[in-house]
């Protein structure tokens, strides 16, 4: 099959392209340094003409109250590319529990995306991930303060990029969901926890201490990031960290 991965040249997307064509599909990635502008619009006609599947990883450029618009006009944008090229399936990655925090912004943004989604003209599927192993220096520099990095005990349930990835081509590659799939690493850590245990193998000296007003993940409430039933990803924590 053919496949359009919009926002294909970033962390997951690349990946998704690689393991697509390495199953022997053919998927070109595309992104606004390859004239696909999601935004104005430019350029999508061109990058999904033809493809059976339109995978969209594009995100946000910030976090804040822009997010929701951004996700509107993008997804407007690419849905009416998408049916004009005759696409068939239409994919795009959410949150495990995007739902669940209508305090954060950018989860109601994507909430607003998997919603535009749902509607459209196009047969699709939303796979909802949890939170990625390689956001965890990211979600720390937030809160940190010379030697000391703040961090709430919110429950998480990290998951690899790479599985990310993969779980994102499987579902590309076969008939769409119509629906969401969750997934999720296999283990499940207090975001403390998880501070402690990074700083530790990393060699990194500074403290977390446990604040739970400290940073985003401040506004979620008990442990709606995390799915026990959700499809759980192969690799653990701390191979990853190895």
């Amino acid at each position: 099959m053919k496949f359009a991965v919009i926002g294909g040249t970033g962390l997951i997307g690349s990946q998704v392209v690689k393991n697509l064509n390495a199953a022997g599909h053919e998927a070109v990635p595309h992104s606004k340094s390859t004239g696909a502008d999601v935004i104005s619009g430019r350029g999508l006609d061109e990058a999904v003409a033809g493809a059976d599947v339109v995978v969209n990883l594009t995100n946000s450029p910030t976090f804040d109250e822009a997010s929701p618009a951004f996700f509107q006009t993008s997804m407007d944008n690419l849905l009416a590319a998408a049916r004009k090229g005759g696409a068939g399936h239409f994919v795009i990655l959410s949150i495990v529990g995007a739902d669940q925090v209508p305090e954060l912004d950018y989860y109601r943004a994507k909430v607003l995306q998997e919603a535009i989604l749902a509607a459209g003209p196009i047969p699709y599927s939303i796979v909802r991930a949890t939170q990625f192993m390689e956001f965890m220096d990211a979600t720390m520099s937030w809160t940190s303060d010379g030697d000391t990095v703040r961090l709430p005990a919110t429950p998480i349930q990290p998951i690899a990029a790479k599985d990310v990835a993969h779980a994102v081509a499987e579902v590309a590659a076969g008939v769409p969901l119509n629906g969401i799939r969750n997934i999720a690493g296999p283990e499940i850590f207090s975001l403390d926890e998880l501070g402690r245990i990074t700083l530790s193998r990393t060699g990194d000296n500074r403290t977390v201490v446990t604040d739970p007003t400290a940073g985003m993940f401040a506004a979620v409430k008990g442990d709606v990031l995390t799915d026990k039933n959700a499809r759980l990803a192969p690799t653990h924590y701390a191979d990853w960290l190895a």
